[in-house]
């Protein structure tokens, strides 16, 4: 009878043992997924996808690296109202001089801006979404940022990039 009765608690052990393991990751699976925001920003005040707290639906830009010359390529710009995408100089870590331009309509569109000043190999740069005060001209002091849900600008971080290829797209 001694066998069967340790035969027994190694069962009853590794059920207890099953179980705990399984609420650990169900824990964990809750704690990772459960989180509205799920991923993180790529700078600071930058979001990944972004939803704007002052205008109604989704606002938001896909792109990735740029090859370096006088034109930027982004993939999709998503508006819910018409609006702009400006293209940015790092200054110092945070958007600086706008160097190019480009009016977008309401929905999802893709965007092709020819920049004043070049960008280059390593550069940091922000293609940054703004709304429109209402006569279709850009003006920096009427035609503000537009922001998600936790008041971050809505932008995209990119690079020059020789590796990107002249033929990427956004």
């Amino acid at each position: 009878m001694q066998p069967d009765s340790n035969q027994s608690g190694l069962r009853t052990w590794q059920w207890v043992v099953t179980a705990i393991v399984v609420i650990v990751l169900i824990i964990i699976g809750i704690m990772v997924f459960g989180k509205k925001s799920a991923t993180a920003p790529e700078a600071p005040g930058q979001t990944a996808a972004n939803e704007a707290s002052n205008t109604p639906g989704v606002n938001s830009i896909v792109m990735s690296d740029q090859y370096p010359g006088n034109v930027v390529y982004i993939s999709s710009v998503q508006l819910a109202n018409a609006g702009w995408v400006e293209i940015h100089k790092d200054n110092a870590g945070k958007p600086g001089d706008i160097i190019g331009s480009a009016w977008v309509e309401a929905g999802v569109n893709p965007v092709k801006i020819t920049v004043s000043s070049p960008i280059i190999d390593g550069g940091t740069y922000y293609a940054m979404l703004h709304s429109d005060s209402g006569d279709k001209k850009f003006d920096a002091t009427a035609d503000l940022p537009l922001k998600d849900s936790n008041s971050n600008i809505i932008m995209r971080v990119f690079r020059g990039s020789v590796s990107a290829g002249q033929n990427t797209k956004g």
